[in-house]
């Protein structure tokens, strides 16, 4: 029988769902509906794949203040955008094929993370140097990203700061269709393996102990992550701290590390966030902010507390 907390949580998602298709519906009906149905796939796409994400990323780090941005993925997106905008110029960026950008921005997050896992299968390199080498990998490419920036003329550089935050405005129909696409593919996957979840959540030595193949469980764990993550980013930009906010939050609600209650419940408290602050933010506060910034601001509150209790125990 589900959790009473995991039921309870899925009716107020679905109340933000219902709440966002149709509060402050006036004008052309099916056009209104197709384009709100629209950026409520993404909201969905985005928030199940993040959710997802962290909660495999911190159970295979055993690391429950960890995201999946450590890799350095999201500072590879925020590098490869300041490069565009610095050759193409901000018109040239904005004339971009959307398609052929997104397959481009998947593919380098995805060449990263392999380049980051290969030596992780290969030689057995412990866990800790891995993410020590997305730790350098993100502040060169930050570097690196401020640097050009310094060289942009105003005009471009307001262009590189838009791309710098998650935005759910402009989308495309069938990139968001890819993407949903592939995280409903993860999400299936992450379903038949939550009981290896489990065992690979008591630890690195236990779950050898068991059977688990520990390095070829944890490297394909991390290449979905890595799939995930980019898909996301590439599609509406990054969100940091996203990942972090709702996972300790569904790890607080459910107080238990089964992967079969906090793989949904994440996904739920996901959907909550996004779909139910964008509906407040558009219909409560008439769009006076962008859901992408407020919600780095929470999620960075919530990581600074995070280390705050943790260095307490």
């Amino acid at each position: 029988m589900p959790d009473r907390r995991l039921i309870i949580l899925a009716v107020i998602a679905l109340a933000s769902i219902l709440a966002f298709m149709t509060l402050g519906l006036r004008g052309n009906m099916a056009f209104v509906l197709q384009l709100r149905g629209l950026k409520l796939l993404a909201l969905l796409q985005v928030a199940v794949s993040i959710a997802i994400s962290t909660v495999l990323f911190q159970t295979v780090t055993a690391n429950r203040i960890l995201t999946p941005s450590i890799m350095g993925l999201d500072a590879l997106y925020l590098f490869g955008q300041t490069a565009l905008v610095f050759a193409l110029g901000g018109l040239g960026y904005a004339s971009l094929d959307g398609g052929l950008k997104f397959g481009a921005e998947v593919l380098l997050m995805i060449a990263l993370a392999m380049g980051l896992l290969w030596p992780l299968l290969r030689t057995r390199m412990d866990m800790s140097l891995m993410l020590l080498m997305g730790v350098t990998l993100g502040l060169l490419f930050r570097s690196l990203s401020a640097l050009l920036s310094r060289l942009l003329d105003p005009n471009a550089f307001a262009v590189v700061q838009t791309a710098s935050f998650a935005n759910f405005n402009t989308l495309r129909a069938d990139l968001t269709i890819i993407g949903t696409i592939v995280t409903l593919g993860a999400a299936v996957l992450c379903w038949r393996a939550r009981h290896l979840l489990d065992i690979i959540g008591l630890g690195r030595e236990t779950a050898i102990g068991l059977g688990v193949h520990w390095t070829k469980a944890a490297t394909r764990l991390l290449l979905l992550v890595s799939v995930l993550v980019a898909v996301s980013t590439a599609l509406v930009g990054p969100v940091a701290f996203f990942g972090l906010l709702v996972a300790a939050l569904a790890e607080r609600l459910m107080q238990t590390q089964r992967h079969a209650l906090l793989l949904p419940a994440a996904s739920f408290i996901a959907i909550i966030v996004l779909v139910g602050g964008q509906t407040i933010l558009q219909h409560g506060l008439g769009g006076a902010s962008t859901l992408g910034v407020v919600i780095e601001f929470a999620g960075g509150l919530l990581f600074l507390a995070l280390l705050i209790l943790g260095s307490r125990r």
